[in-house]
Formats: C-alpha cells, structure tokens, sequence
C-alpha cells in the first residue's frame, strides 16, 4: 500500500491541479468505489455537485479534498436525491479518499480514453479541460463524503481523527512520541506501524529507517533512551524526504502521481525487498523474515537482535 511519500506525491498533484476548481458534475462508475459512502452513490454526486475544492490535505497515509459551498440544495431536495444541503453544513464537509493497494488519483483531459478500471469521474465548472478520475484496479479504495473535526484548520475527516500525526508534520511532538513508544511496551517495528502513535510509516519505509539506525525490528520500545529515539525520528524523515524527492517507490505500475507517472525510490531502497542482496554497510547478505503477514528485511550484522 502507498506510505506517507507515495500519498504526499499524490497530494501535491491535487493541490496543483484540482485545488480552487468548482464540482460540474460526478459520474460513479462502480459501486464499491463509494462503499464507505453509505449514502450511495446518487447522494455523493448529487451532494458534490457545484462545491469547491479547498487545497488538498494529508495526514500519513490518508488524504482528503476539503469542500466549501452552497451545493444543489434546492435541486437535491426536489429530486429526492439526498438532504437540504446548506453553506453551514458544506463548510464542514472533506472528500475522504482511500487509495488501497491500487487506487490511482488521475488528473486527465476530459477528451483522453477511459481507463479500464476508472471507477469515478468528476469533471469542473470551468474551460481547464481536465478531469479529476479515480481507478481501481482491485476496487479496495474509494472515495467519501465526511463531516470534519469542528474547528480544525486542516478540515480533518472526523473519521480518521484518531491517526496520529506524521514526522513530517511540523506539529508532530518528537518528546511526545518517545514518551508514547515508552509507555507501549511492544516491539519497535509494531509501534512504527500503529497510525495512533505516528502515521505514514509502513512497512517499506519502516524496514528502511531501522536499517539506517542500525535497529533490529524486535528492539523492545522500553529499551529506548530519548537520543536513540531522536535518532530514529531523523533516520525516518530523511528517508521520506528521499523517496518523496523522486516520486515515491513503485514496484509495480498501479502506484503513479495524478499525472500517470511512477515514482523512482525502489532504485535506492537500501533494506526492503533486498533479500539475499549484500548489505551496502558491511557486505553481509541482507536476510527477509515472516513478521505480521508481512516480510522484514534487514542485515543479521548491522541490526543484530535483542538478547531474549
């Protein structure tokens, strides 16, 4: 699945060409593209119809489109299609969207050929000739209309309020995240990946930052001092900030940017998907192991294991 670099790549595209535009009209093409829409699919386009997109937001992994406007109230309500929607109401409203193990964000002109798998269309108010469009390979993501968490700045879904900030958010409290990981006492590969704790880091990325910290994945998080916990942070960061330098990591062509191109990071991964690869530090081969119906890659040298 995309991680914080993959979905900020993706973020920066919406913000670029999608940001500031007026909803014309939304075509759902596939029902499971709005599933977590329980309203259906009628109400979503009906409800979208003439609002504004605000500027694209990101928390870790997950990304919304903030909505402002006044909308078809009145066409709503005469048709039946969904309630009375009023600019009170819209100002707190975010489209939600899941991008899954194959959700692309594409931004395409209206006239190019649709996608095999385009599950959403959204076309705008305006003489740009482009078209927001979501496809799906394998219908696990989807988009959704949410109410937002009441006075917060960034219009955040109320959803998803209970995800953590990212390492990359200048809000993010580092003392605070070290005294959190304390307190957890689990593994620090576990912690990395529990989005109430910090978000964006996956798999990829966590396998990654560990190397750089020379950290095995089963360290106990009571084990560590605030400057090893510093220290991680920072190997964490920098690691994003290189994949976000060169679009994110793609192993396969279902991840792309709005505009359909790959990102470049798998070239310079430096533990994950490596197995059996020299360690770039001391040579030895860097070993994969089952964790969590996942794998872990790491060097048996650099990140040796906790004594038990």
């Amino acid at each position: 699945m995309p991680e914080l670099p993959e979905v900020e790549v993706v973020r920066r595209g919406l913000e670029r060409w999608v940001s500031g535009r007026t909803v014309d009209a939304v075509e759902v093409r596939h029902p499971r593209a709005i599933r977590r829409h329980t309203a259906g699919a009628a109400d979503f386009a009906a409800r979208l119809k003439g609002l504004r997109i605000g500027v694209a937001c990101r928390r870790g992994k997950y990304l919304w489109l903030p909505v402002t406007g006044g909308g078809p109230a009145a066409q709503t309500a005469a048709e039946g299609i969904g309630p009375m929607i009023t600019p009170s109401v819209t100002h707190g409203l975010a489209i939600l969207a899941h991008l899954g193990m194959s959700g692309q964000l594409l931004v395409q002109p209206q006239d190019a050929p649709d996608e095999k798998h385009l599950r959403i269309r959204v076309r705008f108010a305006d003489a740009l000739g482009t078209e927001l469009r979501f496809v799906d390979q394998r219908t696990f993501g989807g988009l959704s209309l949410h109410d937002t968490v009441p006075g917060d700045v960034d219009h955040l879904p109320d959803v998803i309020a209970h995800i953590a900030r990212d390492p990359l958010d200048p809000a993010f409290d580092d003392a605070a995240f070290h005294d959190a990981l304390r307190r957890r006492r689990t593994t620090i590969k576990r912690a990395l990946l529990d989005q109430t704790l910090i978000s964006g880091v996956g798999n990829i990325y966590a396998d990654e930052a560990l190397w750089r910290a020379r950290l095995h994945y089963e360290r106990p998080t009571a084990t560590f001092t605030r400057p090893r916990t510093a220290e991680l942070l920072g190997h964490v960061r920098d690691v994003m900030n290189a994949a976000l330098a060169v679009g994110g990591t793609s192993f396969d062509s279902l991840y792309v940017n709005v505009n359909g191109e790959s990102g470049y990071f798998e070239r310079s991964l430096d533990a994950y998907g490596r197995e059996d690869e020299p360690c770039r530090r001391c040579g030895t081969p860097i070993r994969r192991r089952p964790w969590m119906n996942r794998s872990s890659y790491f060097c048996p040298r650099c990140q040796r294991p906790p004594r038990p």
